[in-house]
């Protein structure tokens, strides 16, 4: 499936001279949306995956259906404050400031085999975040799924240490 021809692009948005790779046109498609899921699955289905990492937000979307499908966990990666139990932090840097994820101390159990998922892998700054948070716990990361990745900012070369798979490319901007 062509998902070029799902997705919807939209220039200057949130800013001007940013080309916005908008998913709700995938997920209003149930044949494409479907595709997806199972794209996302695929080099991970053989794998015995216990628990799906999601970041904050459209990680959610991707990732409780893949849990569901793995009979795994799902663990939501959050913005500070917003996880009510105790939490392992990790602060980044982007290119102007920083930000912050969380994880609750128990989410993962020592042996569980992790997947980390996201809908979009553009500078990398995120999910190499979530790579330093799972250093905290006695797991493996099996990979990371992403519907999109934007090759032009090279994000995966912050991600060498895991797989990496996507279901489509944008080369520039």
């Amino acid at each position: 499936m062509d998902l070029k021809q799902i997705l919807r692009q939209v220039p200057d948005f949130p800013k001007p001279g940013i080309n916005f790779i908008d998913i709700t046109t995938l997920l209003a498609n149930p044949s494409a949306f479907q595709w997806a899921i199972d794209a996302l699955a695929a080099p991970f289905d053989h794998k015995l995956i216990t628990k799906v990492v999601a970041i904050e937000s459209r990680g959610f979307i991707f990732g409780a259906p893949l849990a569901l499908r793995w009979h795994a966990g799902f663990v939501p990666l959050r913005k500070p404050n917003k996880l009510p139990a105790k939490t392992y932090s990790h602060t980044y840097q982007l290119e102007y400031g920083q930000d912050t994820i969380e994880i609750h101390q128990d989410a993962i159990a020592p042996g569980d085999r992790v997947v980390i998922i996201d809908d979009l892998l553009a500078t990398g700054g995120t999910l190499q975040a979530s790579l330093e948070l799972l250093k905290n716990f006695q797991c493996t990361i099996e990979g990371i799924t992403c519907v999109v990745e934007l090759t032009f900012l090279n994000g995966r070369e912050k991600l060498k240490t895991v797989p990496v798979h996507t279901l489509v490319t944008y080369d520039s901007e």
